[in-house]
């Protein structure tokens, strides 16, 4: 009897984990970069009420994503950890700034303006710095053996910038469709017409790194342009373009749970993109999801607290959206 392949297992817990903390970190990072766009104190206080509850949460994949890359695939973990260190350290030192501002601004009222200011800031910056790893990903890294041995700089390059604008873009497009369920009246009206702007803007940018991916490297280039895969990959962008229309029609039409759900769908879409361009490599051009893999008897190990885990952050998860579901309102807050 052949033992139990773990690979696909720990392949789907990984992909999970980042898709979970980019899905709901990434909506109230695009409330935070929000923010300071509200049209008033009383409005910033609504925004700001309707991620309270929740915010610190979401961040717990973070933490399951990142674990989960060290224990089940050390190799790729010792070599893209080094490769995308400055953009890493931005974004954590980003969210401990973001944390912080969140908190002070309702116990330091006479800086309050500023922890405003830190709060939005500290979210574009963790948004901005997430893309920069994206982008730093998906170009590649210069590897011998089993070491990265590049410039902790190589991963600041035009496209990978431009990949931390548009998730900059992409994020601020959920927070949109998240304030949009949250509000109401004036607020809302508010939340729409800025949710059509970043859709705007989350297309463009969709389409040009879909365009720019290709263009930087043959094989991707071959895998979604070649016959028969063209034919086989269509309804990726064509399920993207449904979208898109659905998403701008559901700003339009007043429904509150269509522009949210919308966004969600591009996201899945755009992951699932990247996966088939990246399939099957972890550390691309160098080492497949199988190659960097732990050893067997260790993915055991690990997988037996990971099942008793994932459920309780699961359902803690969904209990705490259930608890604070419904809308905001300026009688009932974070205090």
């Amino acid at each position: 009897m052949q033992p139990l392949d773990l690979v696909p297992i720990w392949t789907a817990i990984l992909a999970l984990g980042v898709f979970f903390y980019v899905a709901l970190d990434g909506f109230d990072l695009g409330v935070g970069m929000l923010y300071n766009f509200a049209p008033d104190r009383n409005a910033r206080n609504l925004v700001m009420n309707s991620v309270a509850p929740i915010w610190d949460g979401n961040e717990t994949w973070l933490i399951l994503g990142s674990v989960g890359l060290l224990a089940a695939f050390p190799v790729a973990f010792a070599i893209i950890i080094p490769a995308v260190y400055f953009p890493i350290l931005l974004m954590l030192l980003s969210l401990i700034f973001r944390g912080v501002s969140f908190e002070f601004r309702y116990r330091d009222a006479v800086h309050r303006t500023s922890w405003d200011h830190g709060f939005a800031i500290g979210s574009a910056l963790a948004a901005f710095a997430q893309g920069l790893i994206l982008g730093a990903f998906i170009q590649g890294f210069n590897v011998q053996g089993r070491q990265f041995v590049g410039s902790s700089f190589d991963c600041f390059t035009p496209f990978s910038v431009f990949t931390g604008i548009a998730l900059m873009f992409g994020y601020a497009f959920l927070g949109a469709g998240w304030l949009v369920i949250k509000t109401e009246g004036a607020l809302q009206d508010w939340a729409r017409a800025l949710g059509r702007r970043c859709l705007i803007a989350t297309v463009l940018a969709i389409g040009i790194v879909s365009l720019w991916t290709p263009y930087m490297n043959a094989q991707i280039a071959a895998r979604w342009f070649s016959w028969p895969n063209i034919a086989y990959l269509a309804p990726v962008p064509l399920i993207t373009l449904g979208l898109v229309w659905y998403a701008w029609r559901s700003f339009n039409d007043r429904s509150e749970y269509g522009p949210f759900f919308a966004a969600l769908g591009l996201f899945v879409m755009s992951y699932i993109g990247v996966a088939i361009s990246m399939w099957p490599m972890i550390v691309p051009g160098h080492f497949t999801i199988r190659e960097a893999a732990a050893s067997p008897s260790t993915q055991a190990f690990l997988l037996i607290g990971t099942l008793f885990l994932l459920p309780v952050i699961l359902v803690y998860t969904a209990w705490s959206y259930w608890v604070f579901r419904g809308k905001v309102r300026a009688d009932i807050g974070y205090h």
